[in-house]
């Protein structure tokens, strides 16, 4: 069994070259978040993966085995419940108050501009589904949001300069 134990987010810094030729391992949702598993990439090598606790896998990120060898991350398609705005009854704004509502329920959510995707729930359907929302059985890779304190962004957020968030002169209050 090879074993693997580096990730580089997104094959950040390896040439396109090497992209092309690495293995691929296609991964579920569930798998990518656990950070020791037992795998077969595409060339079927048995691949055993111990990443650091708590590591989670996006697709795009690239392993290195230990005999120097790429593998590429690919999200697999799974069973999905696509929600968009009804057309005849609702605005996109309805999109919001989902993502709000299943925010509140600490549910997995990929957000999209025009749909979100949630792992499939009937409950969760029948609520979305009150609230005038087109709920759709999907297959399709997923890649929910990693929560605003949580490691492993699914955007990058280096732009090429430094920036703060926090504002250096609070406001005064009268």
């Amino acid at each position: 069994m090879l074993q693997v134990s580096k990730r580089i987010p997104q094959g950040q810094g390896l040439a396109a070259v090497l992209l092309k030729r690495a293995s691929e391992l296609l991964l579920d949702w569930d798998c990518r978040q656990k950070s020791r598993f037992q795998a077969q990439d595409s060339l079927g090598r048995s691949l055993g993966v111990f990443l650091p606790r708590g590591t989670v896998l996006r697709g795009g990120d690239v392993l290195v085995a230990e005999d120097g060898s790429l593998i590429r991350v690919t999200a697999a398609p799974q069973a999905l419940l696509r929600i968009s705005a009804c057309p005849e009854h609702g605005s996109p704004f309805d999109l919001i108050r989902a993502a709000y509502h299943l925010g509140n329920r600490h549910v997995p959510i990929e957000l999209r501009p025009d749909y979100l995707q949630i792992e499939p729930d009937h409950v969760l359907a029948e609520m979305l589904q009150a609230m005038h929302l087109r709920v759709a059985a999907v297959n399709a890779p997923f890649e929910p949001e990693a929560g605003a304190y949580g490691a492993g962004h699914a955007h990058s957020h280096e732009h090429g300069h430094a920036h703060s968030h926090a504002h250096p002169h609070p406001h005064p209050h009268p």
